[in-house]
């Protein structure tokens, strides 16, 4: 009896689901293709944005060879077609390198570059505070110290990353200001940071040991007193410091002269001794 109710239950499960694929299975059938054609689709993208990532890649190389070997315009176009042409890391790559190279013949045109860069939201803000720095340092020999303290104290904070190339920059700008204490300041404060990288850590110290020997001394230091002279020792003659001769004294009258032969002492005791009248 159990036997015909299980085979019973069964040819119901078997009509339902027939009932099902009937209705469904089309629909399965296509979702299954599709997702076989999406994995097929996203492999087939990624081998092709492969390709292009090695082809900039190689046309990365080449204008960088152009670079280095002095080819400034030809490595400048390269770049210029990388820019647009390239793909993702290596487009904006491209730019900053084609700034790089635009700075040895127009610096402002460079300057004007990198600052598009630090401006771009679609740059990691990593990669814009790296424009910020690459234009101060370009302005440093040129703009006022204004300028580039505005330009750089953002980058200043005790939380960023390139906080003591920025210091450094804004040292170098006081320094060629003639604001020697504040260089000397700046500079200690980029040797007081303990992740100051061994090179530019380097570079500081030289700079503050600059900036500290160009101050000017302070004015007791710069103007000393005279000092007085030295009094003479026992050992030099008295015609150095010659002594007064004392005064003869009036109420003793010397003894006649007895044929002494000093004219000095003639001339005093004449006058002390009159002859008597005689009798």
């Amino acid at each position: 009896m159990a036997d015909i109710f299980n085979e019973i239950d069964e040819d119901l499960r078997r009509e339902r689901f027939g009932r099902l694929w009937t209705r469904y299975g089309a629909y399965l059938i296509g979702l299954a293709v599709l997702i076989v054609l999406a994995v097929a689709g996203w492999r087939g993208y990624e081998w092709w944005k492969l390709q292009q990532d090695r082809a900039a890649g190689a046309q990365f190389e080449a204008a960088q060879k152009l670079a280095t070997e002095g080819k400034t315009a030809e490595a400048e176009a390269a770049f210029a077609a990388l820019e647009k042409d390239g793909t993702g890391g290596y487009r904006i790559l491209a730019r900053f390198r084609a700034a790089d190279e635009l700075a040895k013949t127009d610096r402002a045109a460079a300057v004007a570059d990198y600052d598009a860069l630090a401006k771009d939201p679609s740059i990691n803000p990593l990669m814009q505070d790296v424009a910020q720095v690459r234009a101060a340092l370009l302005l440093v020999d040129s703009a006022s110290l204004a300028d580039i303290e505005s330009r750089m104290k953002p980058l200043t904070e005790p939380e960023g990353s390139f906080r003591n190339s920025a210091r450094e920059i804004i040292g170098l700008a006081q320094y060629k200001a003639g604001d020697y204490k504040a260089a000397t300041e700046t500079f200690t404060t980029i040797l007081s940071d303990g992740q100051t990288p061994p090179g530019l850590r380097r570079r500081a110290d030289l700079m503050r040991t600059l900036a500290a020997a160009s101050m000017p001394l302070p004015a007791a230091a710069a103007a000393p007193a005279t000092a007085p002279a030295p009094a003479p020792s026992a050992a030099e003659p008295a015609a150095v410091a010659p002594a007064a001769a004392p005064a003869p004294e009036a109420s003793a009258p010397a003894a006649p002269a007895t044929g002494s032969s000093s004219p000095g002492a003639a001339s005093v005791a004449e006058p002390a001794a009159p002859t008597p009248d005689a009798p």
